[in-house]
C-alpha cells in the first residue's frame, strides 16, 4: 500500500472529510487532495502532522515497516 492509498484509510476510518483533516493538519484542502490522490508528496513537517493527526508512525507512512503505531 502506498502513501496516498494509506491516507485515503486512515480518513476514511477517522471518518473525516478531506477539509476538516486539512485543517487540523494545517495544510491547504487543495494540498491535502493532492496528497490523497498521489499527486504530490509530503514534505517532512507535513508528514509529521500527518502522522500525529492520525496516531501513526512516519515509518509507516513513508512504507519503512508494516507496524502502523508509533513508538515511545
Amino acid at each position: 500500500m502506498d502513501f496516498c492509498q494509506k491516507l485515503l484509510l486512515l480518513r476514511t476510518e477517522k471518518r473525516v472529510t478531506q477539509s476538516a483533516a486539512a485543517e487540523a493538519c494545517g495544510m491547504t484542502l487543495r494540498q491535502y487532495h493532492r496528497f490523497e490522490k498521489g499527486e504530490q508528496k509530503p514534505g517532512f513537517d507535513n508528514l509529521r502532522h500527518i502522522a500525529d493527526f492520525y496516531g501513526v508512525s512516519v515509518d509507516w507512512l513513508m512504507g519503512r515497516t508494516e507496524r502502523r503505531g508509533v513508538w515511545m
